[in-house]
């Protein structure tokens, strides 16, 4: 009898944690992108503006962007939208036809930490 309340008790505990909410477990993602992530366009953006879920913290948020040699082309810092505080913006230097990478950190208001890449290519 002893082995059959071990199992049931395993049992109802599964069971009590497959119906748990899961809402307590979402973070801050990325919901779009300009530059599209992976995608080629003919002419080179003036800046990268992320899109997420969640309001960030400016502070504690920021973006890189990166030429396939691995050095920076941005042209000042990345800012939170004021207006729009799920938007994260970064100005950019003029780019060559090229690949370049975007990495992203955040933070958003509830402290969730989130971070991201994605590369972009400029030219046909």
């Amino acid at each position: 009898m002893n082995r059959f309340t071990s199992f049931a008790f395993f049992v109802m505990a599964v069971i009590a944690m497959l119906a748990a909410p899961t809402g307590a477990l979402a973070h801050a993602s990325l919901q779009r992108a300009s530059p599209t992530a992976g995608s080629t366009v003919a002419a080179a953006p003036t800046e990268v503006v992320l899109w997420f879920n969640e309001t960030l913290e400016p502070s504690f948020s920021g973006i890189e962007v990166r030429d396939a040699q691995g050095a920076p082309v941005h042209a000042g810092k990345a800012s939170v939208d004021a207006k729009q505080r799920r938007q994260l913006r970064m100005p950019l230097k003029t780019l060559p036809p090229g690949t370049y990478k975007v990495i992203w950190r955040i933070l958003s208001v509830d402290t969730h930490r989130a971070q991201g890449d994605f590369t972009f290519r400029v030219g046909p």
